[in-house]
């Protein structure tokens, strides 16, 4: 075999896709990745980048199209990689979804698992309730908003996204006019001189209410009262709007610090029967209607009876917490986020339910607590960040042996490694992928027990950021 290099074309068959949604192909036994490319097609190839045992490749002609392949609707999307499918019909997406969740834990477990189709949307756009847009200046030097496209800091605006709430580039847009004609100064990240960062909006799906949140350096903001009332009397259904400063040189978006320039600083929504007040800090799902496809898909794998003592780790605002409320005796949320359990505690109030109990800190830390207190759970629920679980909240499950374990997660090769722990005491019985990020490479899982009377659920999203090819 001759070597591979940069700049060489090749006509290649796409033997299958990557955990990006990335076609693979192979010239010889070298492995070429390429995005845009869907398994089962054949086309043209130029090498972009060589490495010695794989490299990757751009499109440059179809010799053999997909029947799955479609326009994409986003001129921006491969840019931008927000959405690294739309090439494909949202049925080979899911698939696509399937397959990646059997693969990854099949790869860590070692053992073939039961998977079932991933659950997709009725209408799988315009679903984000969340939109986040960077301030910045263009190579130019002109001021900019958008998002920053895939692996760099530039800025990129699609003429419209088509998976944000359609509120969120509105109001985005309106802002940035108001940002020029105030000529105000916007971050610069080269000379970390500039006050304005970024622009945050959630809104409330159910309850239409919008929060806005200023990211900038400095606490004071020229024509403060001015930038208000213009975003007010523009909008009507903006609630609260919040400002908060973060002045590190950092990757960050949202520092510590919240003031509130208009409304109480929050705003509420509502997930099933439930009320939750959203801060700028909480964590909230960006997609409520898979939201709650997901949370009862793991209250029906729980099984509750309404005997229950419940764990609920890593929290965040206690939207899993009230969800199992009225199927448990008791729920016990634990989550390090100091604002969130403040929203946790009010959210609880605010719906009337008084068997749950909320507490802050680590739950590597308090977990043990509880454990040593003798407070004891039938059935665990864990939601933990990206890096899964560390060891001594695992070793305390095992003490605490629960009679089943519901674990979502948000990264399918820390929830694989877990897994593999787990299944040492615990069953896996099936698993099911939940599409809770439409057009990109992200889903959630299940998973639950069967024999052993024990049970793991699991769900992962943004599958796209965190899986990495081994050299």
């Amino acid at each position: 075999m001759n070597q591979i290099a940069k700049n060489q074309e090749y006509i290649v068959d796409i033997i299958d896709n990557g955990y990006q949604g990335e076609g693979i192909a192979k010239i010889d036994d070298y492995i070429v990745f390429i995005p845009n490319a869907i398994s089962g097609e054949k086309v043209k190839i130029l090498i972009v980048k060589a490495n010695k045992s794989y490299g990757y490749g751009k499109i440059l002609e179809f010799i053999e199209k997909s029947k799955d392949r479609i326009e994409p609707i986003c001129a921006t999307y491969k840019r931008c990689g927000g959405c690294n499918l739309l090439h494909m019909t949202y049925e080979r997406q899911l698939k696509l979804k399937t397959k990646t969740v059997k693969s990854t834990l099949k790869k860590e477990v070692g053992k073939e698992l039961d998977v079932k189709d991933t659950l997709g949307m009725k209408n799988p756009y315009a679903y984000r309730n969340k939109g986040k847009y960077a301030l910045s200046y263009t190579k130019k030097g002109e001021k900019a908003y958008g998002f920053f496209a895939q692996r760099t800091h530039e800025i990129i605006l699609p003429e419209k996204c088509h998976i944000q709430n359609h509120y969120t580039d509105k109001i985005a847009k309106y802002i940035f006019e108001i940002v020029n004609e105030y000529n105000l100064e916007i971050y610069n990240e080269i000379t970390t001189k500039g006050i304005f960062r970024n622009i945050i909006i959630k809104i409330g799906v159910k309850t239409n209410e919008i929060m806005v949140v200023f990211v900038t350096t400095n606490v004071e903001i020229p024509y403060k009262k001015e930038i208000v009332n213009k975003l007010i009397a523009k909008f009507e259904n903006i609630k609260t709007i919040v400002q908060n400063i973060n002045d590190k040189v950092t990757n960050a978006i949202l520092g510590d610090k919240n003031i509130n320039l208009y409304g109480d600083g929050y705003i509420t929504d509502i997930l099933g029967e439930y009320k939750f007040k959203i801060s700028p800090l909480s964590f909230y799902q960006v997609n409520p209607v898979q939201t709650e496809v997901l949370y009862k898909k793991a209250i029906e794998f729980a099984a509750l009876t309404g005997n229950e003592i419940v764990y609920d780790l890593y929290c965040g605002i206690g939207t899993i917490s009230l969800f199992i409320s009225s199927f448990a005796r008791k729920v016990y949320g634990i989550e390090i986020v100091s604002d969130a359990i403040k929203d946790a505690k009010e959210n609880a109030k605010i719906n009337g339910i008084n068997n749950v109990e909320f507490t802050v800190g680590a739950v590597e830390e308090v977990l043990p607590k509880m454990y040593k207190q003798g407070i004891m759970a039938d059935v665990v629920f864990i939601d933990p960040p990206r890096k899964g679980l560390d060891q001594t909240t695992i070793d305390t499950i095992l003490k605490i042996k629960p009679q089943k374990i519901v674990y979502i997660s948000c990264n399918p090769a820390t929830l694989a490694r877990d897994l593999k722990i787990l299944n040492v005491k615990y069953e896996i019985k099936q698993i099911q992928p939940v599409d809770m990020f439409p057009r990109n490479l992200s889903c959630g899982v299940y998973s639950s027990d069967g024999t052993k009377r024990r049970q793991i659920i699991l769900d992962f999203d943004m599958l796209s950021e965190i899986i990495t090819f081994a050299k």
